[in-house]
């Protein structure tokens, strides 16, 4: 393993962190020489980022603990354009408003990971949009289109993979890449950024961005990126059956986001701490070593540290004591997901198939049959095999709900409203 004067390359080396860059050297001297300026581009196409951007947004919180100053560049003027990157189809168009509702909402997440107001070293939040929207087309063209060529272009794998799979590639499109190396030249002229991370799909586009700041200002720009992280078993990062597992904690609870990492597969616990914790690295090792059950231990740490980060500590506190109740005494906890129906509607009787779905505990009503013919529904824990079942007022605890498992790691309750 490569030992580098900088104290950030180390730690990222040591943890998980790198998979490229364009300079490891000259990167290297930059860094330990004095603070830095680094940026990571995301592109506000939803109200909420989720876990598979985790990895940047922990390279971003590890830069600023190392001295540096972090920029968040949100794409609000790519965003009108749509990445092409490893998409098989054109991304619908947002309107203006609809970015600036998204980036707003996504701002509050960053929050958590990042300091904006009080260190020395404090970061800064940008939108592209506050240049690319006021630019001459003509202007642009002469003086930056000439440093792109087509057949360059054309090699990049986010490119080719559309071209293989005969799907279109708009011209809209195209000047993505032109746009997002256009981006490092602004931050650079206006912020003195040198590094652009990012994830590893994205080596294409940001090589632009370090090519066309040497030959339009001569400036010495480097980028470093992340790997595209999966599971064990070759999932992608941050999906589940439910959908993205959201940042924010109105699009995903406390408790489920707790419950993500804490069903983290074995294999990948040790893997999960190092890039997604500030533990240290020794203690890290302790928890990687643990076999059998007790690697589950493991599990519950990483779940509280992940949660912790994202929601603060009172919630991964409440997040792990609900998920005892539930798992280790049987009982319920404060912060399971829950939905209330009338008091007339529980009277009255409501199907399982349709609670299921309105808890979303199953992603459809054929997915709720199948799911109670499988023995995995649970009604205050007696398992349900009928697919016309239906809860009723009858069915309320003395607590006031009525428990609703799904197999035995989702649960959420009913109650009734008012």
């Amino acid at each position: 393993m490569a030992s580098y004067k900088s104290e950030f390359l180390n730690i990222l080396q040591q943890r998980g962190f790198i998979h490229q860059c364009s300079d490891f050297d000259g990167l290297d001297a930059k860094l330990a020489a004095g603070s830095c300026s680094a940026y990571v581009g995301y592109d506000p196409t939803g109200k909420s980022l989720h876990v598979g951007h985790m990895i940047s947004i922990m390279m971003l919180m590890w830069f600023q603990k190392c001295g540096h100053k972090p920029v968040t560049l949100m794409g609000g003027g790519t965003a009108m354009l749509g990445d092409p990157s490893f998409k098989d189809k054109t991304r619908p168009l947002l309107t203006k408003e609809e970015i600036k509702t998204n980036i707003a909402s996504i701002q509050e997440s960053f929050a958590s990971y990042i300091d904006y107001d009080t260190a020395p070293n404090a970061a800064t939040m940008v939108n592209n949009a506050d240049w690319l929207l006021n630019l001459n087309y003509m202007d642009f063209l002469r003086e930056y289109g000439t440093h792109f060529t087509v057949n360059r272009m054309l090699t990049f794998d986010s490119v080719k993979l559309r071209l293989d799979r005969e799907q279109p590639l708009t011209f809209l499109e195209f000047n993505y890449m032109i746009m997002q190396g256009y981006d490092f030249v602004e931050l650079h002229r206006r912020y003195g950024t040198i590094l652009q991370m990012g994830g590893s799909d994205q080596w294409g586009n940001m090589i632009n961005g370090v090519e066309l700041g040497r030959r339009a200002d001569n400036a010495e720009l480097f980028v470093l990126t992340c790997p595209l992280l999966t599971t064990a078993s070759g999932a992608k990062m941050g999906k589940t059956e439910n959908g993205a597992v959201w940042l924010r904690g109105d699009m995903c609870s406390p408790y489920d986001y707790w419950q993500y990492w804490r069903n983290t597969e074995d294999a990948d616990v040790g893997k999960f701490l190092r890039l997604f914790t500030m533990l240290p690295l020794d203690e890290i090792a302790k928890l990687e070593a643990l076999g059998g059950s007790e690697i589950n231990e493991a599990k519950k740490v990483l779940a509280f540290e992940a949660t912790k980060l994202c929601h603060g500590e009172a919630a991964a506190h409440e997040a792990a004591a609900t998920a005892q109740k539930v798992f280790e005494q049987g009982g319920v906890g404060g912060d399971l997901p829950s939905i209330e129906y009338d008091r007339s509607v529980l009277d009255s009787g409501i199907a399982l198939v349709d609670v299921l779905c309105d808890l979303e505990l199953a992603s459809s009503k054929g997915d709720a049959r199948r799911l109670i013919q499988g023995g995995g529904a649970r009604v205050n824990d007696a398992q349900i095999s009928d697919v016309a079942h239906t809860i009723a007022a009858n069915d309320l605890t003395g607590e006031g709900y009525i428990k609703i498992s799904s197999g035995k790691k989702k649960h959420a309750l009913v109650r009734v409203k008012g």
